[in-house]
């Protein structure tokens, strides 16, 4: 199987080395589109023979086309790689936004797997989303997801509407994560701890507690109410949220990142 990652952003660079590292595909196999080749530079793991910084009839060689470009870039390179593009070949796309039938139009395919993974695929912990057109069998469906796998865990779904709340939810959430770390942290800062004290205290809080979560069965609100005992100073803090409505604006920041992924694909 030849697989051409198109883009070496980010994901671009988690997808080659993870397929790599788990031996999914060979460096022979592997190939990398970027009009940077400097972008490309610290994919020490390709083989530069592998690597292009043009549309050429290589395309036509992959099993799988990866699309790891921004969304806004898609237009112009679907005209510069739709001349190499076979009907037969399998794209798969993270492009946030951009929906299959769009992709379908652009590039004259008909089998497509959109998803959307996250940042926390670059140490194999990510989690993704993905469908697919109705060209796509299940032995296919298979391959894409045991190839996604290698970055974390995946969930397939029917309706692609679900991609873009994916995107709003575990595609922009680890930038959530890091927000209220970082107001934690800034809160421990001015509590008195020095700024690395507070950093290890609020890292080995959220580790601590994400690990605790998934070795039992509880759900978040029965954790809740095991930490916040009555009259105690999580249930202080607990009130203070419930008073500004902390969860009912978190409600409202991922609607608002769920329109702009919709908006992206319009």
């Amino acid at each position: 199987m030849k697989i051409l990652i198109v883009g070496s952003g980010n994901m671009g660079k988690t997808y080659a080395r993870s397929f790599l590292a788990s031996r999914f595909v060979t460096e022979t196999d592997l190939f990398i589109l970027d009009k940077s080749r400097e972008q490309v530079e610290p994919l020490t793991e390709v083989s530069s023979r592998n690597v292009f910084d043009s549309p050429g009839p290589f395309i036509s060689d992959a099993n799988i086309v990866i699309l790891a470009v921004k969304p806004q870039d898609f237009p112009l390179l679907a005209n510069q790689i739709k001349p190499f593009i076979k009907s037969e070949q399998l794209i798969l796309s993270i492009m946030a936004g951009i929906q299959i039938s769009a992709i379908i139009t652009a590039l004259g395919v008909n089998r497509v797997v959109r998803c959307m993974p996250n940042l926390p695929a670059q140490i194999g912990m990510g989690m993704t989303v993905f469908t697919s057109s109705a060209g796509i069998d299940k032995r296919e469906l298979f391959t894409v997801q045991n190839l996604i796998n290698t970055t974390g865990k995946s969930i397939y779904v029917e309706d692609e509407n679900m991609i873009d709340a994916a995107t709003a939810i575990s595609g922009s959430g680890p930038a959530y994560v890091y927000y209220f770390m970082e107001a934690m942290i800034q809160a421990g800062v001015s509590m008195g701890f020095s700024p690395s004290e507070a950093e290890l205290l609020v890292n080995q809080t959220f580790m601590g507690a994400v690990h605790l979560h998934n070795q039992n069965e509880l759900t978040c609100q029965e954790w809740i109410k095991k930490v916040a005992s009555k009259g105690g100073t999580t249930e202080a803090a607990l009130k203070i949220f419930d008073q500004f409505a902390v969860d009912d604006k978190i409600g409202a920041g991922l609607l608002a990142a769920f329109e702009r992924a919709k908006e992206l694909g319009s």
